[in-house]
């Protein structure tokens, strides 16, 4: 293996260790969040910010979407047993550090978004990986804010604030894999 290659392996394990780390350490702070931090928190309603003028969503809704995307970067650099093992550790410390309302709540919502996530991943990652990652976290988001919004709070209220909020990550997410897959190429190209 050459110098490169090694390098190159290194620092794709590097990138889905931070990955995994900041993946299952979002998910309580984004519970935490939810309560606490927003532009408006009305009593007994999620925290809120503005997605679009006039249309609101949970305040943990950015960080909801980077959690998909770190769930992507695990699935890719590491495999797909430590995507899913990131997702059970991250459902765990989540029932021991939420608040006891927000537990059932969050780990229903983050299995089964983080699943509906993987299962969209996993067939289009090779051949189209920021499509791969917008798509997946689409579907993500949606099965999530349903879930949690109708456990935590009784209602669907904000869910398509929520979904639009976490697919502008997505997007973003997809636009730099984009962005640096086309680079990477260009690099390769001009080495051959």
């Amino acid at each position: 293996m050459t110098d490169n290659a090694q390098h190159a392996d290194l620092k794709r394990m590097w990138s889905g260790w931070i990955s995994l780390v900041l993946f299952v350490l979002l998910i309580p702070l984004s519970n935490w969040v939810i309560v606490n931090l927003g532009v408006v928190c009305p009593p007994g309603e999620p925290c809120l910010v503005p997605v679009l003028p006039g249309l609101w969503a949970p305040s943990t809704v950015l960080l909801a979407g980077f959690s998909l995307v770190l769930r992507d970067v695990v699935h890719h650099c590491l495999g797909w047993r430590w995507a899913l093992a990131s997702i059970f550790f991250g459902a765990v410390l989540s029932g021991f550090i939420s608040e006891p309302s927000l537990v059932v709540a969050s780990v229903s919502a983050f299995l089964f978004a983080e699943l509906a996530d993987f299962a969209v991943y996993a067939p289009m990652k090779k051949r189209y990986p920021a499509m791969a990652v917008i798509v997946s976290g689409l579907v993500g988001s949606a099965v999530d804010s349903a879930i949690f919004l109708s456990l935590a709070f009784g209602s669907v209220q904000y869910l398509f604030g929520q979904v639009l909020g976490k697919f502008w990550v997505n997007l973003l997410a997809g636009i730099a894999i984009a962005w640096w897959r086309r680079r990477k190429q260009a690099e390769m190209a001009i080495c051959a």
